[in-house]
């Protein structure tokens, strides 16, 4: 009997490939793993399953007209805005979430901490400097003592503010339940977004992408930030106007910003963000970490074995309506 064909996208890294998982993966279906981005849409027809990275390749109509075999695809993370969610569902193809991956809320605030040292005590001038065969010194700051705000007090904000304690930061927060007038069990209050913007020292933005925050660091909210104040995002690119925000670091209203996320990805070569010294920049690297992506294969392998045997739940799943579109399949939810 034919093994299910299962595709593998976007292991540019190779770190799918060698995922302990991988050899369950394999006793499951015959795997095939791409190591650079598709560019012929025609192999996707052989294929009943597809384990997609994150957000590497825009699974819109044009892919799921491809795909005349595929039931389930296996979508590592806990979002999917890159998915056209109706064409999916329309084609009877189940998308299933990684939701339960936790090294996320480790790793991203790790880097959320990195940019705050890399600015206030200057590592990246200072680094420069001394590969060019300099000895000098600059004048830096401390982390002790500062405020810290918090645009997002939830999975990533949550650790943050923990990693932040411990280097002797103030933290304040801000997010959609809006100002508590008492201190959380950390001590963290919550306050009003204007008085977050006025007192912090360093501003790190961990909200989930939604319309009400998309711009939500506009020229006016930027304008309102502390003098000599930091910037951090490690959590979607939209929500900064990154126009409003080159002209706020040209200017010197605020001092610095660490980047991991942008409007556009790949961000432009042209950006003027590129090449200011005030500025680290980062490829959109939060979550990639080895563990991060060996976990992301033993979700899949999980959510995989458990379609086969028709115990999927359905709270996994992005569109569990797909299922109601006849067509062959080789499992399904659990009833």
């Amino acid at each position: 009997m034919e093994k299910f064909k299962l595709l593998v996208m976007d292991d540019y890294e190779g770190e799918l490939a060698t995922a302990p998982a991988m050899e369950y993966l394999r006793q499951l279906a015959d795997v095939t793993i791409l190591d650079h981005p598709i560019t012929d849409y025609n192999i996707l027809k052989d294929f009943q399953f597809i384990l997609a990275l994150r957000e590497r390749t825009k699974l819109d109509t044009r892919f799921f007209e491809s795909c005349s075999s595929l039931e389930l695809i296996l979508q590592t993370g806990g979002h999917a805005y890159h998915v056209d969610q109706t064409a999916a569902t329309q084609k009877g193809i189940v998308v299933a979430l990684g939701r339960r991956v936790s090294k996320p809320t480790v790793v991203v605030p790790e880097l959320a901490l990195g940019f705050m040292l890399g600015l206030v005590r200057q590592i990246y001038p200072l680094t420069t400097a001394m590969s060019k065969g300099e000895w000098h010194g600059m004048i830096g700051g401390s982390l002790a003592g500062r405020t810290l705000g918090i645009l997002g007090y939830g999975r990533h904000g949550r650790p943050v503010a923990r990693l932040a304690e411990a280097f002797g930061m103030k933290v304040i927060a801000w997010d959609r339940i809006g100002s508590r007038p008492e201190p959380d069990e950390f001590g963290v209050r919550r306050v009003s977004l204007d008085n977050l913007l006025a007192e912090s020292d360093v501003v790190s933005i961990h909200l989930r992408l939604s319309d009400d925050v998309r711009g939500l660091m506009n020229r006016e909210n930027l304008w309102k930030m502390k003098p000599g104040a930091i910037l951090i995002n490690t959590s979607r690119g939209a929500i900064v106007d990154e126009a409003a925000l080159t002209d706020a670091l040209r200017e010197k209203r605020i001092a610095g910003a660490g980047l991991d996320v942008f409007a556009v990805e790949p961000l432009p070569a042209s950006s003027p963000l590129r090449s200011m010294s005030n500025v680290l920049l980062t490829p959109h690297v939060g979550w990639q970490v080895r563990d991060v992506f060996h976990e992301f294969a033993q979700i899949a392998a999980d959510q995989l074995n458990a379609w086969l045997k028709n115990e999927l739940s359905q709270k996994d799943s992005l569109n569990p309506d797909a299922i109601q579109v006849a067509r062959p399949r080789s499992g399904g939810f659990s009833q």
